[in-house]
């Protein structure tokens, strides 16, 4: 049993050190689930996203799984950008965890409503089987709760919260991972990415500057 658990942990380590040092990060995964490697819990969570659907409008790429590793590989070419690279990337690989979940099928339509939050939860759960470091934890986590602000706040959704949003997550990192993940799919247009990100932290701005 304990000898079980550190070879878990050695994999998590290993994928942390992909997730910081790779280009193209997504090699690796793909190689590992390959393997089957991530048939245990909680690597388990990121094989469901495998068979887990997406609208193919929104995400021609296929399943979450592609969409992931095309997120994970545009993080780690924009990671230097980050105030802290390894939570922005542990946040791009678990970044929609909860849609395995979440994900319903209406017809021809696909949604996953609430995923982002529920994905928060099982991230938190995931990294706390390996990570001792709470604030870590919850930084990353909180990037995944809101990281669909981006799409909800540039298009002045119902669903954009801006106040809770800057209590809990630094809106700079939330923005670039946000652009990650809208850019992680195919045929992104990255000068409109690129627009959704500057009007979501001019919006922003204007929040805070009104409430301070």
């Amino acid at each position: 049993m304990v000898s079980h658990m550190i070879e878990k942990k050695k994999l998590f380590e290993e994928m942390q050190e992909h997730l910081m040092k790779d280009d193209a990060p997504s090699i690796y995964f793909n190689r590992i689930r390959e393997e089957g490697k991530l048939r245990e819990h909680p690597f388990s969570m990121l094989e469901r996203l495998q068979k887990t659907p997406q609208s193919p409008k929104h995400h021609p790429e296929g399943s979450v799984w592609n969409h992931t590793l095309m997120v994970v590989d545009e993080a780690a070419r924009k990671k230097r950008e980050s105030r802290e690279p390894l939570a922005f990337m542990w946040a791009a690989l678990l970044h929609d965890i909860g849609k395995a979940d979440t994900t319903k099928r209406q017809g021809e339509k696909v949604t996953a409503y609430d995923h982002d939050k529920v994905g928060a939860l099982q991230a938190g759960e995931f990294l706390g089987e390996f990570l001792e470091d709470e604030g870590l934890i919850r930084r990353i986590t909180a990037l995944i709760r809101w990281h669909m602000q981006i799409l909800f706040v540039s298009k002045s959704m119902k669903f954009a919260d801006i106040g809770s949003m800057v209590q809990d997550a630094d809106i700079e990192e939330i923005a670039l991972l946000g652009y990650c993940d809208r850019m992680g799919r195919l045929n992104a247009d990255r000068n409109a990415e690129t627009e959704h990100l500057n009007r979501f932290l001019e919006k922003c701005r204007e929040f805070i500057t009104k409430v301070t």
